[in-house]
């Protein structure tokens, strides 16, 4: 149900090879660990103990004043804490220096008076380089100019780092190799790491959502040796064993309502989806989606369901249902905006509602928006493809499209008012399709005939069409409940939730052409 893909296929990124400048360096630095091996200490040692980090640190000591620090430390009662991390920053002057190490819950400051140290720990500070791990302990205090900070009684490098960070002041700049090199991208963008930080807090949110209505998470299989549940072209491989063929799936959708035929009338699954098709900014061949089926409920109830889950998320990232969007601001507060197909054709694209139908005027605004082969086109697809060229792209506040064609809905079911319609919806936020949802067909008669019209589709070319499935067939046969369901890509939520326009910014490692 989530989104699908139509780009050009992308390959695995080789190895670089370091410039010239960078290679001195690493032999500089490679220079550095075998000093440190011949005086008997291990460059990529194992054996540190951590006892605090340095936001806990942050945090205890914040209404600390620097005569309350200097007293506990003048009468022996300071605490010594142990801290180890990535140092970011060194500064020297003379006989003070000053460093900053972060953890993985935030920085704090170091301190080394010179006077007070060991000339070997002195030098081992001296000689230490920006992105080894070390490992701290010390006692706390504040600085002259106030700042908080632990007065290092003992360095260690843990781990020597190889290779230079990138500088300081511009990062990495090139986007290919924040996305190639993420593990960098991580250490030096603060704004990365915090994408990635929100990314999983609305994973725990998206799961609480769900186990405190009453639904059970679920996981269904990744290998098919039949695929399903989107109009999408699938990753195939081999089983060696078996000797057959199967398929990456593209969807869990017909899984999750065999489980709702078995009795789990509440199911969810957050997992993986691939689509052999491509990527751009807003698709990449694997990705992440969220899948939910309740019995017993409409589509127009997953409306409801949707708008709450999705103000709910960015209250609970936020504060507020106002978030940026690029030049926008988008508004996530309830109600969101309903729009039919039919609605948004005569807005949109200049096709009166009572053309909807009408296969000339749909042609007709098929060629102002320059869409190819729209005459080989089922009427269905013609009137969808006229959609989402003239509206999409216009559906930046949330809007709840709705009444799909029944040719592009094969496993959605009939609108009782206007069987050439469906009871579905796809919710557009930013421009793009954020969720699909509909209630679900579950007369197997219908289905078999939807699936063999997809069957013809495909024969006639259609290499996204769904295969037959007998055994979905089959489970339809023992009866599902009245059933709707829903799919949303994680991916384009967390876009939204981010301010992040690319797919690739919220993915830790998308996929991308090789380096040259």
């Amino acid at each position: 149900m989530t989104q699908s893909n139509h780009d050009h296929q992308a390959k695995e990124p080789q190895r670089t090879r370091p410039n010239s400048t960078e290679a001195k360096i690493i032999e500089e630095r490679r220079a550095k660990a075998e000093e440190m091996r011949a005086n008997g200490q291990n460059p990529f040692a194992n054996d540190f103990k951590v006892t605090h980090l340095a936001s806990e640190l942050a945090d205890k000591f914040a209404e600390s004043s620097a005569e309350q620090l200097d007293a506990a430390i003048a009468s022996g009662e300071a605490q010594s804490f142990s801290i180890a991390g990535r140092l970011m920053a060194k500064r020297s002057f003379g006989k003070v220096a000053f460093g900053s190490l972060r953890d993985r819950s935030g920085d704090l400051q170091l301190s080394f008076f010179k006077p007070e140290l060991s000339p070997e720990l002195w030098s081992a500070m001296k000689k230490a380089d920006l992105g080894d791990i070390v490992g701290c302990t010390g006692l706390m205090m504040r600085t002259q100019k106030g700042e908080l900070s632990l007065k290092v009684n003992h360095f260690r490098v843990l781990t020597k780092s190889l290779r230079p960070l990138p500088d300081k002041f511009h990062g990495l700049t090139d986007t290919a190799t924040r996305y190639r090199q993420r593990y960098v991208d991580l250490i030096v963008t603060p704004e990365a790491r915090e994408t990635f930080k929100m990314r999983s807090k609305a994973l725990r949110y998206l799961r609480a959502f769900f186990d405190d209505r009453d639904y059970m998470e679920v996981e269904t299989p990744m290998l098919q040796p039949l695929y399903g549940g989107a109009a999408a072209k699938p990753f195939e491989t081999h089983h060696n064993a078996l000797d057959m063929k199967l398929f990456m799936r593209i969807a869990p959708e017909l899984n999750l309502k065999r489980l709702v035929v078995g009795g789990f009338h509440r199911v969810y699954e957050i997992n993986r989806c691939f689509r052999n098709e491509g990527i751009s900014t807003r698709h990449n061949p694997e990705f992440t989606s969220l899948e939910f089926y309740e019995a017993f409920a409409t589509y127009e109830d997953l409306m409801n369901l949707t708008e709450e889950l999705i103000s709910g998320l960015a209250m609970h990232l936020h504060g507020k249902t106002t978030l940026a969007w690029g030049e926008h601001e988008l508004n996530l507060s309830a109600p969101f905006r309903r729009l039919s197909v039919r609605d948004g054709l005569a807005q949109y694209a200049g096709v009166p509602t009572d053309k909807f139908y009408d296969r000339d005027a749909l042609l007709e605004a098929a060629a102002r928006y320059k869409i190819a082969k729209a005459d080989k086109m089922p009427l269905g697809y013609l009137q969808m493809a006229v959609f989402e060229e003239a509206c999409e792209a216009d559906l930046i506040q949330p809007t709840f499209v709705t009444d799909f064609p029944l040719d592009v809905s094969p496993l959605s079911r009939r609108k009782e008012s206007e069987p050439s319609l469906v009871d579905r919806f796809e919710l557009y936020v930013g421009g793009q399709e954020i969720a699909n949802a509909f209630s679900e067909l579950n007369d197997p008669d219908d289905q078999r005939g939807r699936f063999e019209a997809q069957v013809e589709a495909r024969a006639s070319g259609d290499d996204e069409a769904h295969p037959m499935d007998e055994d979905f067939i089959r489970a339809l046969e023992y009866a599902m409940p009245p059933t709707a369901g829903e799919g949303i890509g994680i991916d384009r939520l967390i876009m939204l939730m981010t301010n992040n326009t690319s797919i690739r910014d919220v993915l830790f490692f998308p996929l991308l052409r090789p380096e040259h």
